[in-house]
């Protein structure tokens, strides 16, 4: 069992070695700059942002996979993008986000907004530049073949799969709240949303977070073993772009990263309005699921909703900021200082109004 006093030691522990250890303190950290840089990049976020076209050769390297599928399949329905991207990077699961953030290898990703508050935890700097919302919750409870777990209550006593750095690891924590269910209560394993399948599988752990073709392919494999999926009642309320301060201090990058926030909005509604051809090129394609699964997800998909204003989505994360600090798997602050307010409302310009609110 976990208890609160060393959860906060344990919690920081994985999540660091989630992200590199000790290699991370020495190489990547390295490469992250002074601390007189980073208070440079900070200034600069005070400036308006610059309007008008990249620079020739302006290029950013970009974590975004499903906006690049996005991008390709919508073909002339949305407009190239101004600026070269000159490497989409596999990186989507926070922790590895960051430990690229932190090597200068990706210059923007997409992400919840969990691993923002992660970073600003472990002291480094980056923001939200866009987000969009999803009120509907789209993640399940995975539980391992032949558990007879049925319901939350059923959680106490058992093994969860955890990633603190993840929104997974957020939206159980919610739950545990929801359900009354203390951290002393359960024990919480602690692996990269990468390996939850896996440790299901081998029944290291009885319970794991999971979603989509993810969630489809577990249970094509092990529902008839008594692996069952239970549907969350909690919401991963935000997706978000984020990036280093240090890449938003430079004005030729600004340029850049407004006209991704114009088509990383525009291929979300493309996207939506294409349903078809969008799940096939990903989920079938892709993602290696079956027609009838990828239509079962699509099913659970939040239709792109970009706000004018952010003011839900600071509560939100306020409130998971503090979720965090109850459980003292972070320190407490202000969540508006991971957010970029110069941004604020920017994909809506780019949208019908129909995806806005």
């Amino acid at each position: 069992m976990i208890t609160p006093t060393p959860h906060h030691s344990l919690g920081r522990r994985s999540f660091l070695g989630l992200v590199g250890g000790a290699a991370l303190g020495t190489t990547v950290l390295s490469a992250c700059g002074s601390s007189s840089e980073a208070g440079v990049a900070t200034s600069a976020l005070t400036k308006p942002l610059p309007s008008g076209a990249p620079a020739a050769g302006t290029s950013l390297k970009i974590a975004g996979r499903s906006t690049q599928l996005q991008l390709e399949a919508a073909g002339a329905a949305v407009d190239p993008l101004r600026f070269k991207v000159s490497e989409w990077v596999n990186a989507s699961a926070g922790p590895d986000v960051i430990q690229a953030f932190r090597a200068r290898a990706v210059d923007l990703a997409s992400n919840a907004l969990i691993p923002p508050i992660q970073a600003h935890d472990i002291d480094f700097d980056a923001k939200v530049v866009a987000l969009a919302e999803k009120p509907k919750p789209t993640y399940v409870f995975a539980t391992a073949p032949g558990t007879d777990i049925k319901e939350f209550a059923d959680f106490r006593g058992k093994k969860l799969a955890f990633s603190q750095g993840q929104a997974q690891g957020v939206v159980l924590l919610r739950t545990l709240d929801t359900a009354g269910i203390g951290y002393d209560e359960v024990e919480l394993v602690a692996l990269p949303s990468t390996d939850f399948l896996t440790a299901l599988q081998a029944k290291q752990v009885d319970v794991a977070v999971t979603g989509g073709a993810d969630a489809a392919k577990y249970l094509a494999d092990y529902e008839r073993d008594g692996a069952r999926a239970i549907k969350s009642e909690e919401v991963d309320l935000l997706t978000v772009l984020w990036a280093p301060t240090e890449v938003l201090a430079k004005e030729e990058n600004l340029l850049a990263v407004q006209d991704y926030i114009r088509a990383w909005s525009q291929a979300q509604v493309w996207a939506w309005e294409n349903a078809e051809v969008w799940k096939k090129a990903y989920y079938v394609d892709d993602q290696g699921v079956s027609p009838a699964e990828a239509d079962l997800i699509w099913k659970d998909t939040n239709q792109p909703l970009f706000p004018k204003k952010w003011d839900d989505a600071l509560a939100w994360g306020q409130q998971t900021v503090e979720l965090l600090a109850k459980g003292e798997f972070i320190k407490s602050f202000d969540a508006k200082e991971i957010f970029d307010f110069r941004f604020e409302g920017l994909p809506t310009r780019f949208v019908d109004a129909e995806y806005t609110k």
